[in-house]
């Protein structure tokens, strides 16, 4: 059984930071990609931010030069530090990674909720 933990969420003002973090345990072999995603109230999931096993990075271009993502492969960690945050910013934030155990799968969080105030 392979489980993702977010936490690090909360309610901040507009161009405040947040630093999320996302623990993956279970019976872990190796981990790939991972990544942080996001959904608003209404709207479509959206991929905000990628990362390898090497630390390349790619960034949505509505969060390029504000969030971070990094990861400690040593703990199958992953951050996101999240800096002159927005309102639009608020959403559902959740981790994503790709896990081999017994096979290779797909491992999703559940979601840490982030909210912005202006």
């Amino acid at each position: 059984q392979v489980q993702l933990m977010e936490s690090g969420g909360g309610l901040v003002q507009a161009g405040g930071s947040l630093r999320l973090s996302c623990a993956a345990s279970g019976s872990i072999f190796h981990i790939n990609a991972m990544a942080w995603y996001r959904q608003a109230p209404g709207k479509q999931r959206e991929l905000v931010a990628t990362i390898t096993r090497d630390s390349a990075t790619t960034y949505a271009d509505s969060v390029k030069g504000r969030f971070t993502i990094s990861r400690d492969n040593a703990k199958n960690t992953v951050f996101l530090q999240m800096s002159d945050l927005k309102p639009e910013d608020t959403a559902v934030y959740s981790c994503y990674a790709q896990i081999y155990s017994s096979i290779w799968r797909n491992a999703w969080g559940q979601g840490t909720q982030v909210t912005v105030s202006s």
